[in-house]
């Protein structure tokens, strides 16, 4: 893991209060929770510029709130772009920002394996004349040809979900800027500190702050990084009228997962590394998805600094009841939805009747996901081992 010493600052950064009038006067170290769901002002000329400026300016929680400003400022500065909003969820800021740049009539492309429910987004904005592709096996020639006239935003994943293939964002990024059409990825996997795709051209980068960056399995947020323009309008045609306004003490959450993130992710990576190279040598398992061991030479080697925690693998014995059987004997890995905190979690998409369309999302049989967390990693191979005597 390569991390940026300037990403180090940071994260462990404080922000200087403009407010404070000289250089004597003491400072809180941690940003300040203002619990407030509006802000008043002394004349009504005031309240109508702040009205007018709502992009900048608190008036109402539900558009902007001086405890999101410092950990806006900082995954801004992480991404090194323009500007960042908070949301109230990672899907939170999908929405805003797909439903923001696309317009009845318009074409959206999927490329690689994309977060289930941002496809299941793109099935409803059919109803409004919102047409996509989904090509989910991540080749960029096979992309670039379902590119249709009127294709208007590339989504894309990298590492993709679930399989965890990568691409090359700068060669997607110039199919793209060929033709006119914005780029947006779902960071969330790698974090700003193991992968910036403004600095390869991408237009909108979304992260479900749920995961890593908050880090503790406490919080729900997401987060918009884009150029402020952009950003601007996304702000007053989307996320001022979805509602999906984060709240202050989920704010100080996130900037509290922010100071130990680089830490963690080492954490993470070294056990993640440890489960995977251990589950590529078990005689039970057929496949192991983790971006370290399936490495493409067609992805530029800098474009990743580093691994997270989760990844996944398949069995062998790939029937539904074996799946469940492996599951259901795991003693420490929890069962659950979601990834990135300090606890292992194991899951599947498998269920009794949905080979075919684990076959249509391009995922294999078997197929087991897991999110590995801060424990001993011994502690974790353990336990997959006993419970993978259930797939022989």
């Amino acid at each position: 893991m390569k991390l940026s010493p300037q990403d180090l600052d940071i994260c462990c950064g404080h922000l200087k209060d403009d407010t404070a009038q000289a250089a004597s006067v003491s400072q809180p170290i941690s940003t300040p929770i203002h619990q407030t769901s509006l802000f008043s002002f002394d004349r009504f000329e005031d309240l109508s510029h702040g009205l007018a400026n709502e992009f900048t300016t608190p008036v109402y929680s539900r558009g902007r709130n001086p405890s999101m400003t410092s950990v806006e400022q900082k995954l801004a500065a992480l991404e090194q772009g323009e500007a960042c909003k908070l949301f109230a969820s990672g899907m939170g800021v999908i929405s805003a920002a797909v439903t923001a740049v696309v317009s009845q009539g318009d074409h959206i492309l999927f490329v690689n394996q994309v977060y289930g429910p941002t496809i299941q987004l793109a099935t409803q904005l059919a109803r409004f004349g919102v047409t996509f592709t989904s090509i989910t096996s991540g080749n960029l020639s096979e992309a670039e040809q379902a590119i249709q006239p009127n294709t208007k935003l590339i989504w894309f994943e990298s590492p993709g979900t679930m399989t965890f293939t990568q691409l090359d964002i700068r060669a997607l990024v110039a199919i793209a800027q060929a033709r006119g059409i914005l780029t947006g990825i779902d960071n969330t996997w790698a974090t700003p500190l193991l992968q910036k795709p403004i600095t390869m051209g991408v237009d909108i980068v979304a992260h479900s702050l749920t995961k890593y960056i908050g880090g503790h399995s406490d919080v729900v947020a997401g987060a918009l990084i884009t150029r402020e323009a952009l950003l601007k309008d996304i702000f007053f045609k989307t996320f001022l009228l979805n509602g999906a306004a984060i709240g202050p003490m989920d704010a100080y959450l996130i900037e509290r997962g922010l100071r130990t993130l680089p830490v963690r992710l080492a954490q993470h990576e070294a056990n993640g590394l440890a489960v995977a190279q251990f589950l590529q040598e078990h005689d039970a398992v057929e496949t192991v998805f983790h971006p370290d061991l399936q490495q493409d030479a067609s992805v530029p080697e800098e474009q990743l600094q580093g691994y997270t925690g989760l990844f996944s693998f398949s069995l062998k014995k790939n029937d539904y009841a074996t799946v469940a059987a492996v599951l259901n004997a795991l003693k420490h890995f929890r069962m659950g939805v979601s990834w990135g905190g300090f606890e292992s979690l194991a899951i599947s998409p498998q269920r009794p009747d949905n080979a075919e369309a684990l076959k249509h999302a391009g995922l294999p049989q078997g197929l087991i996901r897991l999110s590995v967390g801060l424990e001993s990693a011994g502690t974790l191979i353990n336990d997959l081992s006993q419970a993978l005597n259930h797939a022989k």
